[in-house]
């Protein structure tokens, strides 16, 4: 596996690997990987001859109080676990790379609508961030495919809606979300849960099954939603939100909808903020 932090060289390869009639896959991450990103560079693996990723930790989707500073930089270990998923080629820019002009001054890409609920509205100009750096990847690597975990599930429609919007030659697949043996859906995050709240942090899943099973049986969504705040808060979170909505495009659904849709849950245990989401059947 190369690893390649300027942009001359990684457009270099994958011009040689273009000529051989080569497709390319790309995976885009923060870094400090996990089994839930190997998988996605194993799907990448299996869609194309070619898997680029990317490990770059995006300065302008943290907002002030969160935790950019430090969210952990593990390099070598990321290098070694892509190597070992299949990974051709890691990309692994400096801020100036992505940002020439500087963060602040950077031409920014705002994704209306989708963005203004659930994680938007909780974490102003985060999806902001997020549509910029994904943009400015996708122009640099020109993959034909790129792979996104279903666990940032909003995360995955707005960026599903950019390149629609934008028209950009990629298709955009997402993966299902990797969990532990007991639910928790694969995070970098899970790592600050104090052992007593990695015990409660499957509260969130079991929560998740429930909004589920009770929307199935007729359950009006609003009432569901305040059962499984009520249950999140009895364990001792604090949740932003348990929603109930299209999974299409994240609007809210009438009252006797019952299919399409996904519940979603946001919320904090101890200084841990946790996000999941389980599509209905």
């Amino acid at each position: 596996m190369q690893t390649l932090q300027d942009a001359a060289g990684l457009r270099a390869t994958i011009r040689g690997w273009r000529s051989q009639g080569q497709t390319v896959g790309f995976v885009p991450t923060l870094g400090n990987l996990h089994a839930g990103h190997h998988s996605l560079v194993k799907l990448a693996r299996a869609r194309a001859d070619r898997v680029v990723a990317s490990v770059f930790v995006n300065p302008t989707q943290f907002g002030p109080n969160e935790d950019f500073e430090r969210y952990p930089r593990t390099m070598t270990q990321d290098q070694a676990g892509l190597a070992e998923s299949g990974c051709d080629l890691l990309f692994a820019p400096d801020v100036a790379t992505i940002y020439p002009f500087g963060a602040a001054n950077s031409v920014s890409i705002h994704v209306p609508e989708i963005t203004d609920t659930l994680e938007g509205a909780y974490r102003p100009g985060h999806f902001d961030g997020v549509a910029t750096v994904v943009c400015k990847l996708f122009n640099l690597v020109q993959p034909d495919i790129a792979i996104f975990g279903q666990k940032d599930f909003q995360q995955l429609k707005v960026i599903e809606r950019m390149v629609r919007d934008l028209a950009l030659p990629v298709k955009v697949m997402g993966a299902p979300t990797l969990r532990a043996d007991d639910g928790l859906a694969l995070s970098s995050r899970n790592q600050y849960l104090s052992p007593e709240d990695r015990t409660v942090s499957i509260t969130i899943y079991e929560t998740l099954q429930q909004m589920r099973e009770l929307v199935a049986k007729g359950h009006h969504p609003k009432v569901v939603e305040q059962a499984a705040t009520s249950k999140l808060e009895r364990a001792g979170f604090v949740p932003d939100y348990a929603a109930i909505r299209r999974a299409e495009d994240l609007s809210e659904p009438a009252d006797n909808e019952r299919e399409g849709l996904v519940a979603l849950i946001a919320a904090k245990l101890g200084t841990t903020r946790l996000i999941d989401n389980l599509l209905f059947d």
